[in-house]
């Protein structure tokens, strides 16, 4: 009997970082005398692996610059977590969404491009660590798309692809899904717009928290 899972990307699906992060990629920026790249192509690469986020965000850089911005990101974005001004806001309705889905015995994981220490300090901040039974991160295998962080949650919870459902915000979130052959399902109160989730592959695109649970269920409520 497979366990059923449902598989939470965190940034812009639990946790609304947009501005800490958009910061952090100003300063690393002006750190290096480059102009920084707009909000909107910042936010498009949220939910891959920094390194890759980067690279993204600054093609033409060499090795050597790409290390010092990811350096310079990463002593941005620690500095900003003590600013009240770049919270990263719980989205509402996330506790009774993930209480819902444990009553239902669904098990609860996380599978996201932040690094182990970053994602440990989110959950921690929000009272969300106990909810999760599996944590997967940027530390654990290659940068999404890549369904291989996802692959070793479903054999490491003894569940399957057919009963596991991910959540989240972008088309890195969806194709990994799909890579997998697990179900998909788009949230659109993230970084992404949902015709984007729905072409890369979500079977429902959710408005509000209040719908994650009967959408999961829907999905692998009666898998065993």
């Amino acid at each position: 009997m497979s366990t059923r899972l449902a598989i939470f990307d965190c940034d812009g699906t639990l946790v609304d970082s947009q501005r800490r992060i958009i910061a952090a990629v100003d300063a690393s920026w002006r750190a290096q005398g480059l102009p920084r790249p707009d909000d909107e192509a910042i936010r498009r690469t949220v939910g891959l692996a920094l390194p890759h986020a980067l690279q993204a965000l600054a093609p033409a850089a060499s090795p050597a610059l790409l290390a010092l911005l990811v350096d310079g990101f990463r002593t941005a974005f620690l500095e900003f977590s003590h600013d009240a001004a770049f919270e990263e806001p719980l989205y509402p309705g996330v506790i009774a969404a993930l209480e819902d889905l444990a009553a239902a015995d669904i098990r609860l994981g996380v599978a996201t491009g932040k690094g182990r220490r970053g994602l440990a300090k989110t959950l921690e901040r929000h009272g969300l660590k106990g909810h999760f039974a599996i944590l997967k991160t940027a530390d654990d295998g290659p940068s999404k798309p890549s369904p291989h962080i996802l692959n070793d949650a479903i054999a490491e919870m003894a569940a399957s692809p057919e009963t596991t459902v991910v959540l989240g915000d972008t088309a890195y979130d969806m194709a990994m899904a799909r890579s997998a052959g697990a179900h998909a399902l788009g949230v659109a109160w993230g970084y992404h717009p949902p015709e984007e989730l729905t072409l890369h592959g979500a079977k429902a695109v959710l408005h509000r928290y209040d719908e994650v649970a009967p959408a999961v269920l829907t999905l692998i409520g009666k898998a065993r």
